[in-house]
């Protein structure tokens, strides 16, 4: 029997790679593009790393409900730590005020251009994300964990992320954040799903992209 050589070896273990991703034989730049996350396609919707503004220019959208002032300020804390620059879109009192309002302000910074990227907290996440999610332009993802935080950038490129400050504490709050801060869009096949949802957007509210 003949002995497989490192080549051979090498030459199987893409093989095998490109057809997990669902790329042809001949999208070997792709391929490459896809693993070190930097797209070798063009975005028409999703980010293009290479126009991005250094960190240090980038600025977060963050705003709360009175459920998650105190959240809030930790987080402000590790956005600047980050060398990211703070959008503060309230609130910062414990006087109740509606989630809607809140996130709305946020969504609009996104979707303008104002923000990078935006944050939005209230005591579930889940009326934020419905009502971020109506402004067009923007993608907004309710994550609770490190593997929703990393999805939803790699595979959807969020835009704005909603944390429910009465089911997660403080430390795998800043967990999320610094992974969703962090976490490039993964380009690939998952440009083609993410222009779709953005053209399900651009029938039904008639909006602008991002």
């Amino acid at each position: 029997m003949s002995q497989v050589s490192e080549n051979d070896i090498h030459e199987i273990v893409v093989r095998v790679v490109r057809q997990t991703l669902g790329a042809s034989a001949s999208a070997g730049g792709a391929l490459s593009g896809r693993l070190t996350d930097k797209p070798t396609t063009p975005l028409p919707f999703a980010e293009k790393p290479e126009t991005q503004p250094s960190i240090e220019k980038r600025v977060v959208a963050i705003g709360t409900d009175h459920g998650g002032v105190e959240l809030k300020k930790v987080l402000i804390q590790e956005i600047s730590h980050m060398g990211f620059k703070i959008m503060d879109c309230g609130t910062n009192t414990s006087d109740p005020v509606d989630y809607p309002d809140i996130a709305l302000a946020v969504a609009q910074q996104v979707a303008q251009g104002a923000a990078w990227r935006g944050v939005v907290i209230d005591g579930a996440g889940i009326g934020s994300c419905m009502a971020a999610n109506k402004v067009p332009g923007v993608r907004a993802a309710l994550c609770y964990d490190y593997a929703t935080a990393v999805n939803s950038r790699e595979h959807n490129d969020a835009n704005v992320l909603t944390l429910g400050a009465g089911l997660i504490g403080v430390n795998l709050a800043k967990q999320v954040l610094k992974t969703w801060l962090t976490t490039e869009f993964g380009g690939g096949r998952h440009v083609r799903r993410v222009d779709k949802i953005m053209e399900i957007e651009k029938k039904y509210l008639g909006g602008k992209t991002a």
